[in-house]
């Protein structure tokens, strides 16, 4: 299943531009607690009990730490008929590297 991507650049521009989108992390509490993107957590092995917390018409942006969980939970969403789902390429060390390096990292 192909999974459409988007940087931590294109994220940060629809922030700016106020557009509306779920930002779902998946990551685990603990890393959330660390540093987050503000988004909703939903911890990956949670995801298929709260479904119903994501509007299925909405754009969603997944992350985690580095890409790998947040593909999965977007091949999840996608088989259960979501359609406009996308994957932070990078995930948050992406984002800390890339657009905020005060951000802690782990």
């Amino acid at each position: 299943m192909q999974v459409a991507e988007l940087t931590v650049q294109e994220l940060q521009e629809l922030k700016k531009s106020n557009a509306k989108f779920f930002l779902l992390d998946v990551r685990n509490p603990n890393e959330y607690a660390l540093c987050n993107l503000g988004g909703h957590l939903i911890p990956l092995n949670e995801l298929p009990l709260r479904l119903a917390e994501i509007d299925a018409e909405d754009q969603v942006i997944v992350h985690c730490h580095a890409g790998g969980r947040s593909k999965r939970a977007a091949e999840f969403l996608m088989t259960n008929g979501f359609t406009r789902v996308f994957n932070l390429r990078g995930g948050i060390t992406a984002w800390a590297n890339e657009i905020d390096p005060s951000m802690p990292t782990y």
